[in-house]
């Protein structure tokens, strides 16, 4: 039985025993992966430093979207993120889509957003990254003249990779809208306390890097940091930190998996919070 208090919170045994994880996604997304590591054993610290909200437009441009992907103007729709499928889902406000709409996710969990929003997944990225998921777009014909399929890709105000741009290279005609924004939100300072005593540090988005910086300072973020993918690793090195680990499924799976990998490396001894240092070569 997990035990919480303060916004920590403990498991039975597992191969995270023994750490304490800052968990950063969003309030309301924050639970799967809590409960995820804590099942593994790690005591859990969860500070949401995004929130996700409307855009500037408060979804002027994103009702429009869905208005004209209810009347057939779109081929292919192709979401990465689940917060984008969740707002494309809320403009559509139960119109239905036309059958021969095609979807495109990028990761498992986009993808079962999709299927849980009653649409058939016709392309899901092998990586968890907007590029893998613009190399699986149909190619069309060599003629430099082709003007493809019409996509529409719902997004967050600020993106990382580039998968209009790739599509649009490649022929296809793209409308990128704008569905939510990640703003800052303001973690309560006795949980900025003990995330600065935590071991690890599980980041899901460059936003979450930026956020948690912000929130405590860099020095405050804890000593083995696992990210989900890339872009996020990215973000933390130029963010001054070092990366212990980064999912090579960029999903929760895959940043679970790749947390297991960085406590199987690292031994108690030295180190934050629980006091993990490198374990032997």
């Amino acid at each position: 039985m997990a035990r919480r208090s303060g916004g920590v919170t403990a498991a039975a045994p597992g191969p995270l025993s023994g750490w304490t994880v800052v968990v950063t996604r969003a309030r309301p997304q924050a639970s799967s992966l809590a409960a995820r590591v804590r099942d593994l054993g790690a005591r859990v610290v969860e500070v949401p430093v995004i929130e996700i909200g409307e855009p500037a437009d408060r979804g002027a441009a994103l009702r429009a979207a869905a208005a004209r992907l209810v009347g057939g103007a779109y081929d292919w729709v192709a979401c990465t993120s689940q917060n984008a499928v969740g707002r494309l889902v809320d403009a559509l406000d139960d119109r239905p889509v036309p059958a021969a709409t095609r979807w495109a996710a990028v990761g498992q969990a986009t993808a079962g957003a999709i299927a849980r929003a009653g649409h058939e997944v016709d392309l899901v990225a092998p990586e968890g990254t907007a590029a893998s998921l613009a190399g699986v777009f149909p190619p069309g014909p060599s003629d430099p003249g082709w003007r493809g399929p019409h996509v529409l890709f719902p997004r967050a105000a600020r993106v990382d990779g580039d998968l209009a741009e790739r599509l649009r290279a490649a022929g296809y005609l793209v409308d990128d809208v704008v569905a939510y924004q990640t703003v800052r939100s303001r973690p309560d300072r006795r949980v900025l306390e003990r995330a600065r005593t935590a071991d690890a540090v599980a980041f899901t988005s460059s936003s979450t890097v930026a956020g948690l910086i912000e929130a405590a300072g860099r020095d405050a973020v804890p000593p083995v940091v696992v990210t989900i993918g890339p872009q996020t690793s990215a973000a933390a090195r130029r963010a001054g930190l070092d990366v212990a680990a980064e999912a090579g499924r960029h999903d929760l799976d895959g940043l679970v998996g790749a947390l297991v990998a960085a406590r199987t490396a690292f031994r108690p001894g030295a180190g934050g919070g629980g006091g993990q240092g490198p374990g032997p070569a």
